[in-house]
């Protein structure tokens, strides 16, 4: 479903010198499966979610990204996204006056409008949305409220995974869903991710902590370090991780 191979990117800074981040970066996800990566901080986690994204100021200088045989590299943004590839921010941005409903019902239509389908009639949406929304414990009330605006950071989660819900992606990529989440908030988001879990949707996991992934129940776990793959294996390698820290694999990739 998602396939990386020998990735390499660099970003330029302020005083146009360049940086490379991901050193090669190999990496496969199956449909039905979620994988983890973990890493200390500048380990290149939140870059690769990035790339496959396509936000703008990485430049891909060797390798490939594939997303269900397609190359993304040559997609748009917006192309990635009616394709079904799903980003969680570690950072919800606020957009002030804009109700949830009205971005929900706009994003689900431009996305079903790239893919040739008719918009969602308003009865429909309001019935999927209520739904979904009850799922995380989500108010009619916080429905109304503009985008993230004065919201919590566990509220901003919610949402997020409240947009996946309704959007109903191919392929999630959650990064650091977990920050900033109390236990009672992480629970709720988590029972969000696992009722998204299914055959013919992969998901990859980006966070710190073992805290999520013992709700989260990952099939492989990786270990990102000086950008690139420095380990992978079964869910014990985040157990290992959290007694252990990150100390050997950056001295390898050092």
């Amino acid at each position: 479903m998602l396939e990386i191979n020998n990735l390499h990117v660099r970003v330029t800074d302020d005083e146009g010198a360049e940086k490379p981040i991901l050193n090669g970066v190999d990496l496969s996800v199956p449909a039905g499966q979620v994988h983890a990566i973990m890493g200390p901080n500048g380990s290149g986690k939140s870059t690769l979610a990035h790339v496959l994204t396509g936000r703008e100021g990485y430049e891909i200088t060797g390798g490939s990204a594939r997303f269900l045989g397609g190359d993304l590299a040559a997609m748009a943004p917006e192309e990635r996204a009616a394709k079904g590839l799903f980003l969680s921010f570690q950072y919800p941005v606020e957009i002030p006056g804009v109700p949830i409903l009205t971005f929900l019902k706009e994003a689900l239509n431009a996305q079903r409008k790239a893919r040739g389908e008719a918009d969602m009639a308003a009865p429909e949406f309001m019935k999927l949305v209520r739904e979904k929304a009850a799922q995380l414990n989500i108010s009619t009330e916080m429905l109304r409220r503009p985008v993230n605006v004065g919201f919590s950071g566990g509220e901003k989660k919610r949402l997020e995974i409240l947009q996946a819900l309704v959007l109903s992606p191919r392929f999630l990529i959650l990064d650091e869903t977990d920050s900033g989440l109390d236990i009672d908030a992480l629970k709720v988001v988590a029972d969000g991710v696992n009722a998204l879990r299914g055959p013919e949707r992969g998901m990859l996991v980006i966070t710190h902590y073992q805290r999520l992934l013992d709700h989260i129940a990952p099939d492989r776990v990786h270990v990102m370090a000086a950008g690139r793959i420095a380990a992978s294996g079964g869910p014990e390698l985040a157990r290992e991780l959290e007694a252990e820290g990150y100390d050997r694999f950056t001295k390898d990739a050092a």
